[in-house]
């Protein structure tokens, strides 16, 4: 989450007369996050979550992102509902943005992930998993490695200036992963950034699942991957397979793996940590002048990634076989 376009209270009141939520009481920005602006809301209905989609999302996702989240809370899964007004409209427009209000979901995303929080994350992506199997609308990855090359080009060969030598470094694990990367294993809808900051915990309690703006069809293991980057490391460089093994098998429990996704984990999650290197990258490259929001240093992922090269199976994950 984050705040590019400014929304005014007044302009908040004439978007909010559509709604049977009553009067405005606060609006408030949300600076985390990189992708949409985001606000929390209170009316006399209580609190909700204002989305205003940003140039870099594509329009025609949006019926996938917000039909899917009302998918997925149908079936039990704890995430956001998209609002509608009286005339049955959740997608609408706010300051030349498409824009949404979404539920508010309690819970605080954890400051530093314990075991107890990595488990619930497992068990919460493989539920999301089966329960997305049969969402209707498809949306395919444009950030997996087909997409890589372009975003490494949209950094015009400044990589060199974060370290000496990025530029090929990266180039090489392109083209590793174009000659490398599975395409056969198991697949359906994932939430691909499923970050600390995109998961919800009441105690040690799993209370919700939010940000589903890079949901897609992919690899579930692929998914599993990002978590794996995401949540199991106490540093850039420091992994804890403590944390990874319970998340695997937390995960596993609830959809066991197929050898072939074990088997293809170390390149999966060294992929993973390329994906956001090179987002991340971008971004720190190309910052947006007055946006409410901190680039990522990029050289977290750049650690990560190194580290997954050295991993010769997903034994170092704490995953075995059996």
């Amino acid at each position: 989450m984050a705040v590019y376009t400014d929304v005014a209270a007044e302009d908040l009141i004439v978007f909010l007369d559509d709604y049977d939520l009553g009067g405005l009481l606060s609006l408030k920005g949300i600076a985390e996050g990189v992708e949409n602006s985001n606000y929390f809301v209170m009316t006399d209905a209580g609190p909700h979550i204002l989305t205003l989609y940003e140039k870099r999302v594509n329009a025609d996702d949006l019926p996938f992102f917000l039909g899917l989240m009302d998918h997925l809370a149908q079936r039990g899964v704890p995430c956001p509902t998209p609002i509608k007004d009286r005339n049955g409209t959740a997608l609408k427009e706010l300051n030349g943005r498409p824009a949404v209000l979404i539920s508010f979901l309690n819970g605080v995303s954890p400051r530093r992930a314990t075991v107890e929080h990595c488990a619930g994350v497992g068990r919460a992506m493989a539920d999301l998993h089966l329960k997305g199997a049969d969402f209707s609308i498809r949306r395919e990855n444009s950030l997996s490695v087909a997409g890589w090359r372009e975003l490494a080009l949209g950094c015009h060969g400044q990589a060199d200036e974060i370290e000496p030598g990025l530029c090929d470094e990266i180039a090489a694990e392109i083209a590793l992963m174009e000659t490398c990367w599975p395409h056969d294993l198991p697949a359906g809808v994932i939430h691909a950034d499923l970050f600390c900051d995109n998961v919800f915990f009441e105690g040690n309690t799993l209370s919700g699942l939010i940000d589903f703006y890079f949901a897609c069809n992919d690899l579930f293991a692929y998914d599993v991957a990002i978590a794996l980057n995401a949540w199991c490391f106490e540093s850039a460089k420091e992994f804890n397979v403590t944390k990874a093994r319970a998340l695997l098998h937390a995960y596993r429990q609830v959809r066991p793996f197929e050898a072939a996704e074990i088997e293809a984990l170390p390149l999966l999650a060294r992929g993973a940590a390329l994906r956001f290197l090179l987002t991340r990258l971008f971004d720190w490259l190309n910052p947006v002048d007055g946006a409410l929001v901190t680039p990522k240093n990029p050289h977290e992922y750049l650690s990560r990634m190194r580290f997954h090269r050295g991993v010769e199976s997903a034994v170092a994950y704490g995953l075995l076989d059996t």
